[in-house]
């Protein structure tokens, strides 16, 4: 493994000692290579293990560029608290009021669901990934026939709504990309511009963020990058694809976006430290509903996790996870303190022993 210290990181470089073991650990048990960054009082630390490429045997880089999966959430939940700050919607909206007839049977009602409910996932509305019909076409072998097709936001909905809702919206909680896809459509009601340029002009321009970017339908990922990799069996045993390149419109609003530790780190900070919302919002997105019932020691709010270390740190962020990549950005309340890593794959490692690594500084 290989450290890349900042003049000011320099002497911090000891305190991470535990993350970087973490890393060494995670690539023993089969992650081909992990990329990190750590921004707190001492500067930064960018930190490296393992491979870019498994067949080369390039090693990974500080600088690449990685599918950050569900983080993607964490943009369209900051453009949609955005929006209510300029009056242009409100959290306790229906989805009915903006999008009218979109979320209707099987006993799925828009009127009755708000748009809070889908940023902090009590909308009860089903997960279009979890359609019989969808999930083997995207979680199987048989992705790689298709890994170059688009998937209209309308086929997705269909499929979401194609079976009962998991709840009454406000009854439970569960984790739905469908949400989110719904949460991107009215991005777009409200501002008349896709929800990627808003993104796009609200947060990544304005932050400087030059390594991020929502490709949309486009399969490459920019460079510089690691290859991707995946066994869709599971196990250890299985065959490891490159999944690198695929086209991510599946994903859309839930999880499209592509970017760097560095502007990850940039973001996380600027978010929890009132560049991106005013106080009212931002109260209102680190307003959690418990999630124990599927991630325990996790509270999930629009868009951002609260989730307690086994130390009981409490840090802020999202993670991301889809084909050939697992991702995770977090920080200590205040911003001051964040993480933000890349595995190359979706089929081993554990985040959480980094995340506890390094905000616990322990194994």
């Amino acid at each position: 493994m290989g450290a890349l210290l900042s003049p000011t990181a320099a002497r911090a470089a000891p305190e991470h000692a535990a993350v970087r073991q973490a890393m060494d650990e995670a690539v023993e048990r089969g992650v081909p290579g992990v990329t990190a960054q750590v921004r707190d009082a001492h500067g930064r630390w960018d930190g490296t293990a393992g491979v870019a490429d498994i067949t080369t045997g390039r090693p990974r880089g500080a600088d690449e560029r990685y599918r950050i999966g569900s983080i993607t959430k964490s943009f369209v939940a900051t453009v949609m608290l955005q929006l209510e700050a300029e009056g242009k919607l409100g959290l306790d909206d229906t989805v009915e009021r903006w999008l009218p007839g979109a979320v209707r049977g099987h006993g799925h009602d828009g009127r009755r669901v708000t748009l809070r409910q889908l940023l902090d996932h009590t909308s009860g509305i089903r997960n279009y990934l979890e359609d019989p019909v969808v999930q083997k076409r995207l979680t199987t072998k048989e992705f790689l026939d298709h890994r170059y097709e688009t998937w209209p936001r309308e086929r997705l909905l269909a499929a979401a709504l194609n079976g009962p809702p998991d709840f009454a919206p406000g009854t439970g909680w569960h984790y739905s990309n469908t949400n989110y896809l719904l949460a991107g459509l009215v991005v777009e009601r409200a501002t008349g511009h896709p929800y990627a340029e808003e993104i796009d002009r609200r947060i990544i321009k304005r932050l400087g963020l030059r390594s991020t970017s929502l490709p949309g339908t486009d399969s490459r990922l920019p460079g510089p990058g690691a290859r991707a990799y995946t066994r869709f069996g599971g196990g250890a045993g299985d065959t490891m694809y490159d999944i690198t390149e695929f086209n991510p419109s599946w994903a859309g609003a839930a999880g499209e976006m592509i970017s760097t530790s560095a502007d990850l780190n940039r973001f996380i900070t600027a978010l929890l430290g009132g560049e991106l919302l005013p106080p009212r919002q931002l109260k209102e997105m680190k307003t959690t509903v418990s999630a124990e019932n599927e991630f325990p020691g996790e509270r999930h709010g629009p868009g951002l996790i609260r989730k307690r270390l086994s130390c009981g740190t409490v840090v802020w962020g999202h993670d991301g996870g889809l084909h050939g990549s697992l991702s995770q950005v977090a920080a200590t309340e205040d911003g001051r303190h964040s993480i933000a890593f890349n595995f190359n794959t979706d089929r081993a490692g554990d985040v959480g022993a980094v995340l506890d690594a390094e905000f616990c500084g322990r194994r």
